[in-house]
């Protein structure tokens, strides 16, 4: 559905780096998704960022997110896994993987009686996360498809190919759009 890869993939030692930094390793299909495109906005919406980058880099913008809503009281926030509500940062809290320009962000944990990862997900103008039991780039397809994957009524559906939006990985570089290949719908 995305189409042909885009970008140089990070160095082994980018994710070493970041998986150190948040206590866990990342998801596979995750960090393949992330190396192939990002970064990038995808239907002008969701951001994916990169760990190799200095102006969209996934670190730190993980770390600004657990920081943001680590901030916000989440007390009562419905969390799926957390009775006292969410966990944020590894490695066995919520950890940001991406987010929209709407106040979306889904974030994946690791479920410690499986030992698998699963998506919370929320809209940033409201309290309750949404569980997803499946791997990220599931996670995405379903997204892109159209289905509510932050919680009920979230859908946003752009028939056709999926856009492509490059944020630009250094000062001078700039910014280029391109389509995926076609897609029945």
């Amino acid at each position: 559905m995305l189409g042909p890869t885009r970008n140089v993939l990070p160095s082994a030692s980018a994710w070493d780096r970041l998986e150190g930094e948040l206590g866990v390793q990342l998801p596979d299909d995750y960090k393949e998704i992330i190396g192939s495109y990002a970064p990038v906005q995808l239907n002008w919406h969701l951001s994916l960022g990169h760990p190799s980058t200095h102006r969209w880099n996934l670190g730190k913008w993980m770390r600004g997110t657990v920081e943001a809503f680590s901030r916000s009281d989440l007390s009562e926030a419905e969390c799926p896994g957390f009775p006292d509500g969410p966990l944020l940062g590894g490695p066995s809290g919520l950890i940001p993987l991406v987010s929209t320009d709407r106040g979306e962000y889904a974030f994946g944990v690791v479920d410690a009686a499986f030992g698998e990862w699963r998506i919370l997900s929320c809209d940033g103008d409201e309290q309750d996360f949404y569980e997803y039991h499946m791997e990220f780039s599931e996670w995405l397809y379903r997204y892109l498809v159209g289905e509510d994957m932050f919680g009920p009524g979230s859908a946003v559906f752009y028939a056709g190919p999926i856009v492509f939006e490059s944020m630009p990985m250094t000062e001078s570089e700039r910014s280029s759009t391109w389509r995926g290949p076609e897609r029945g719908m």
